[in-house]
């Protein structure tokens, strides 16, 4: 290999990793990091976006790199911005400072960029490489480029369950499928994700915390959403002993002195209409996305499952699988979702955690959905 592109790949894959450090932290803005190098191959500024509303990573990087980013070199995951937001334009921004050649991954999908950054960096003069480690970048920012498309949030549906396919046993109690070691690796998923969604069956048989116990650090709570058509949640559920403005129970039915006492507890609570025997997906849909929800992990029973592979929302899969053969238990989805979800996964990918596995796939592209 070049040595050239030896050197590009490293410094892209530094860019990568900061982008990373904002996940949890940027959203609803995409996870970008920047690295600046001076033709000497001297790294002289890094940055990171970590807040919307605050400096991008490229402008940190120039702040940080000073006058030695004249003639340097920029490696970033992510095309700069050209128009005028809650910040200043990126690409003006890399113009001014004496640029001479931008290294990114990815065109970025926002329809009000779309390329215009890399066509202004050309059209000042600047060298600009595109396509490095591209898939790699788009998967980082999938949740973005759902919700800056269609205005809704990337749903990955996530699950365990034994090579039978249950999902637990037919008698209710506390019971684990797969071990701690993709026990963790669920905690990455609900790190990454803006909002956690249960329906109200999964939350009376396992009284769940649904929270991010990654360790790592957020700039809002993940939002713990309940499915709960008539107002069922217990009052002593985990849920409400930890609530701390981030539970938001979704219903249709139930009185008000139900509601005002689930209130009290700190829910929150939004009534939606019923469509299909259920609450109406799409419109809790509608509802988080006006909250800026980027990215949905959903965790639900047979009954969540099955409405939200049946309603089309679904964008990915990550489905963990256990060793082992329960018989009589809870199926992964009902039997009438068989015929609508037999298309194949794309991107499918094999993970291993200890004896477990796990299977990663898209039902469909997040960068090719329309606005509905």
């Amino acid at each position: 290999m070049n040595t050239s592109v030896q050197f590009d790949e490293g410094l892209v894959r530094r860019a990568l990793d900061l982008a990373r450090q904002g996940i949890g932290l940027a959203s609803p803005n995409p996870y970008v990091g920047a690295v600046l190098v001076d033709s000497n191959g001297t790294v002289v500024g890094e940055g990171v976006h970590t807040y919307a509303g605050i400096k991008h990573a490229e402008v940190l990087a120039l702040k940080q790199a000073g006058e030695l980013a004249r003639g340097a070199t920029l490696y970033i995951n992510f095309e700069p911005c050209c128009h005028q937001g809650r910040t200043g334009p990126c690409a003006d921004a890399l113009i001014k400072a004496g640029i001479k050649r931008v290294v990114a991954c990815m065109m970025d999908p926002n329809p009000a960029v779309s390329g215009r950054g890399f066509h202004r960096l050309r059209d000042a003069g600047i060298e600009v490489s595109v396509g490095i480690f591209e898939a790699e970048a788009r998967a980082l920012n999938e949740g973005f480029a759902k919700y800056i498309r269609t205005g809704e949030p990337l749903i990955t549906l996530k699950s365990a369950m034994t090579l039978d396919g249950k999902i637990a046993p037919a008698e209710p109690g506390p019971y684990h499928i797969t071990g701690d070691a993709a026990r963790v690796h669920v905690q990455q998923l609900r790190h990454q994700s803006d909002a956690i969604l249960a329906g109200i069956g999964t939350v009376l048989a396992d009284d769940p915390l649904l929270t991010d116990r990654s360790g790592l650090s957020r700039r809002r709570p993940l939002l713990r959403v309940v499915l709960d058509s008539h107002l069922r949640l217990p009052l002593e559920s985990r849920l409400l002993k930890t609530v701390a403005n981030d539970v938001l129970i979704f219903y249709s039915l139930g009185n008000e002195q139900r509601a005002d006492m689930l209130h009290a507890r700190g829910a929150c609570l939004d009534k939606v209409p019923v469509a299909h025997g259920m609450l109406d997906i799409r419109a809790v849909m509608r509802k988080l996305s006006e909250l800026q929800i980027t990215s949905l992990l959903v965790e639900g029973g047979s009954r969540v499952n099955t409405a939200f592979l049946s309603s089309g929302l679904v964008d990915k899969v990550f489905l963990y699988y256990a060793p082992k053969i329960l018989g009589r238990g809870v199926p992964f989805v009902e039997n009438d979702i068989q015929s609508q979800f037999a298309e194949k996964l794309s991107s499918a990918k094999l993970h291993q955690f200890g004896e477990d596995f796990a299977i990663e796939g898209y039902v469909r592209d997040p960068y090719a959905v329309r606005s509905p």
